[in-house]
């Protein structure tokens, strides 16, 4: 019999719940100090690990204090400083032609709506939300990566694969409250018991809220 809306809220609550309690500090894993700094870490962070973007990352804060200094880099130059996190040309580009917009729209400062960041160049409404609600406090959406996609589809909260329909999903089912911290309590159950391989069932903290359990 299919799951009722309010059964699925009750579940997905005991699911927010369960994780907060293993694990407490959950967070955004890219190491960045302005907002600006975690839009510069989350475009690299595409198609590579976040442990190369933090170490890519060390040097690049130091040697670019702020939008202008993206902006007014040769591309070449910028392309060097983040080639070890793969796709720099694209990166690349993204960072320089945001930071222009930043500096010419917006005075240098990063915007903090979802309107205003998604027309940036290179940010879709993933980057903005991570930005939104791990800079900004703000949560106007969930974070879905790949963890997020795989964990809702096995946990039941939804059907879809598209990122925007999973985001639509789970927005319908979460409390508000819990819209930024689910995508940090995924990502590292995903990371830590529910892989994509072999999951650790025996082992999972959410398993009796979980349909997939023992199916692997």
């Amino acid at each position: 019999m299919a799951e009722s809306k309010q059964k699925k809220i009750e579940r997905a609550a005991k699911i927010v719940a369960a994780l907060k309690k293993e694990y407490p500090n959950a967070k955004c894993s890219l190491d960045f100090k302005t907002p600006h700094q975690l839009l510069v870490a989350t475009i690299l962070s595409a198609q590579c690990t976040d442990e190369r973007v933090n170490i890519v990352t060390k040097d690049l804060f130091k040697k670019y204090k702020g939008p202008k200094d993206y902006a007014e880099v040769s591309g070449e130059e910028l392309e060097e400083d983040i080639r070890s996190t793969g796709f720099f040309r694209n990166k690349a580009k993204s960072l320089k032609n945001s930071a222009k917009e930043i500096v010419e729209k917006h005075g240098g400062t990063m915007p903090d709506t979802m309107e205003e960041l998604v027309k940036l160049p290179g940010v879709g409404r993933k980057t903005a939300s991570v930005i939104l609600g791990t800079a900004f406090g703000k949560a106007e959406g969930v974070v879905v990566d790949t963890h997020v996609t795989r964990l809702s589809n096995r946990l039941g909260l939804t059907k879809e694969k598209n990122p925007e329909k999973i985001e639509r999903d789970l927005m319908d089912i979460l409390d508000k409250k819990d819209w930024i911290v689910f995508s940090h309590l995924i990502i590292d159950h995903g990371r830590a018991v529910c892989n994509a391989r072999k999951p650790d069932c025996a082992n999972c903290v959410i398993a009796e809220f979980c349909p997939s359990a023992g199916k692997f």
